[in-house]
């Protein structure tokens, strides 16, 4: 059965802005779109591990702040011409609450 961790409220997450959730897994960086939408990768660009949770969000991507790489917040994956991807996890919304589901990597 899947674990969920309660990250806190959406506005507890700036718009086109993230927070970061530490698991023992290794950090999560949790995003919040201009359009409220709600995506959570490992915190860590597929380049040279530069922390997403610092980058910049634009539409539902963000931009790496080491190199700009460029990486879909829905899946993790690096924008051509660059490759590779970053794990994504499972997040969801209930009565203004995000939840990040710990247990399950569902992209990679």
């Amino acid at each position: 059965m899947p674990s969920w961790i309660k990250v806190g409220t959406l506005s507890d997450i700036p718009s086109l802005g993230s927070r970061v959730v530490e698991t023992a897994d290794g950090p999560v960086a949790v995003f919040r779109t201009a359009d409220d939408r709600v995506f959570a990768l490992h915190d860590s660009c597929p380049h040279k591990q530069g922390p997403l949770s610092e980058g910049i969000v634009h539409g539902h991507q963000v931009t790496c702040p080491l190199h700009n790489w460029v990486i879909e917040l829905e899946t993790g994956q690096a924008v051509a011409p660059d490759r590779g991807s970053t794990a994504c996890f499972a997040v969801k919304i209930e009565e203004g609450f995000v939840w990040l589901q710990k247990d399950e990597v569902i992209a990679l």
